[in-house]
């Protein structure tokens, strides 16, 4: 209990207790009986004093030159990559990451800052030519006031930024509401904001639950602007509140990627893919590998190859660097994952390879699941539907490239999708045909790069994208300027002609 860290909530330039003083837990997932972290559990109550100093500190905020705004966001970024090794060992324990994963978490996050401090000397209006003479036309970009970010654990450092920085160089203020399974990578981060001296009340911290801290975010009359990553049950619900309260909402949700493998393509390549996208991050990712939709004439070899490459995956703590796989967050994702090879075996789907939960003296405290390979799989089975979230990937033998796109696209979701084949011509059918935000031609499902849109359709998105110059129009308003120098009544939208 003495080593573990205390996190507190920050707010309006203050690290503070909860009112309730009541404290939560966050312990290794790769041994439980260490503690990492106790943090806040926090109520309405402290949601309010966040949400004043972010509304007071928005008044003064929002008229600071953008350009000002974006040397903060450099700082950030600075601190960052000073501080990366430290907080990917905190990542790598508190969540269970592999410490190579957990760097490439934080440097995500640096690629964000350089990049939206970039922004700060743009955030580009338009002008337009007046249908009227003597007159200039204009738009321009105005930020929205209070935002509240609502972050997961699989991400803690990266997916946060990707909401944070935009929204503060937009010229926003900002309650942030870390995941429970991760406070003291949130309350790191939010010491570097707070070191690049943000002004007080800018970025405010809150811990705790989702019934009682994400829910008073939702609800308060003064945010402006939620943006949620999770699951999409609970970005229907966020989406739900946010219409009733007249908020802005940003939902980035679940996935069901597949892989296609074609009978053409460079199977070394697509195996490496394959491996990577389903068991990178522990299948914890919602761009993870979960389907692999393989050509008849490969599959046999595909297969075999894959059982092989997987039987040598090292489970282990994220921290050890003999670590291939690391483990599930906490105890609910382990029965989640084994209540689905469960449904797995109800619906008939063969398991190849593991199927269980890991066993071991090295892993008896953790809550490792065995990398696992479901074959026989049709696409009607709920394994090949619904996100599972954890190292479980489904084989779905296919005829042809026609019918590899309409499984591909038999699902509710629509994140991420792969092909692999030499063909030119398939591979711009699926840049075409394939229903997702990101299509990857002879790469894995996941991996993101912060210059460019991420975001899917269906019950993946609402239309929203995250990174990339598209995250501005999530966090400004368009406002459209007429300035008449005509001295005279000019009247538009009126019959002139």
């Amino acid at each position: 209990m003495t080593n573990a860290i205390k996190c507190l909530n920050y707010i309006d330039g203050n690290w503070i207790s909860a009112r309730s003083h009541d404290r939560l837990e966050s312990r290794n997932p790769a041994n439980s009986q260490e503690l990492v972290a106790t943090f806040p559990r926090s109520s309405a109550t402290d949601v309010d004093k966040a949400v004043v100093a972010a509304r007071q500190a928005y008044k003064s905020w929002r008229t600071v030159p953008a350009p000002q705004r974006a040397e903060y966001i450099q700082r950030i970024g600075e601190l960052l990559l000073q501080e990366k090794e430290k907080l990917a060992r905190l990542m790598s324990r508190e969540m269970g990451k592999v410490l190579t994963e957990a760097r490439g978490d934080v440097q995500e996050g640096i690629d964000c800052a350089f990049y939206y401090a970039g922004e700060g000397r743009r955030l580009f209006g338009q002008t337009t030519p007046s249908e009227l003479g003597n007159k200039f036309a204009m738009t321009m970009r105005v930020p929205i006031g209070v935002c509240a970010l609502i972050t997961p654990w699989n991400f803690p450092i990266a997916i946060p930024c990707w909401k944070a920085l935009p929204a503060l160089v937009c010229g926003n203020t900002i309650v942030f509401k870390p995941a429970k399974d991760t406070p003291a990578c949130g309350t790191m981060l939010i010491e570097i904001f707070a070191e690049a001296g943000l002004p007080a009340g800018v970025v405010n911290l809150v811990h705790g639950s989702g019934k009682e801290v994400g829910r008073a975010l939702l609800e308060h009359p003064d945010v402006d602007l939620v943006s949620f990553t999770g699951s999409s049950t609970t970005g229907a619900e966020v989406g739900e509140t946010c219409g009733r309260t007249h908020k802005r909402v940003c939902l980035e949700m679940g996935g069901k990627n597949a892989q296609i493998v074609m009978e053409d393509a460079d199977l070394d390549l697509a195996l490496e893919g394959a491996l990577w996208g389903a068991f990178g991050t522990t299948g914890q990712r919602c761009t993870a590998t979960s389907r692999l939709l393989l050509h008849k004439e490969i599959k046999a070899e595909f297969t075999t190859r894959l059982v092989e490459q997987t039987s040598k995956l090292r489970l282990g703590a994220g921290t050890d660097s003999n670590t291939d796989v690391g483990p599930l967050v906490n105890s609910t994702q382990l029965k989640r994952v084994s209540d689905y090879l469960e449904i797995a075996r109800n619906e008939g789907a063969k398991i190849l390879i593991g199927g269980q939960v890991a066993r071991g003296e090295e892993l008896k405290n953790g809550y490792f699941f065995q990398p696992t390979i479901l074959d026989d799989v049709t696409p009607d089975m709920r394994v090949a539907r619904e996100e599972i979230f954890g190292p479980v990937v489904s084989l779905i033998e296919v005829n042809s490239f026609a019918e590899a796109i309409e499984i591909i696209n038999d699902t509710p979701y629509g994140l991420s999708s792969s092909v692999y084949t030499r063909d030119v011509n398939r591979a711009f059918q699926a840049m075409r045909d394939i229903e997702a935000g990101i299509t990857y031609i002879n790469g894995p499902t996941i991996g993101a790069e912060v210059h460019l849109p991420f975001g899917g359709v269906k019950q993946t998105g609402n239309g929203h994208r995250e990174a990339g110059s598209t995250a501005l129009d999530v966090f400004t308003e368009w406002k459209t300027v007429y300035v008449d120098f005509s001295g005279k009544l000019q009247r538009a939208q009126i019959d002139n002609r």
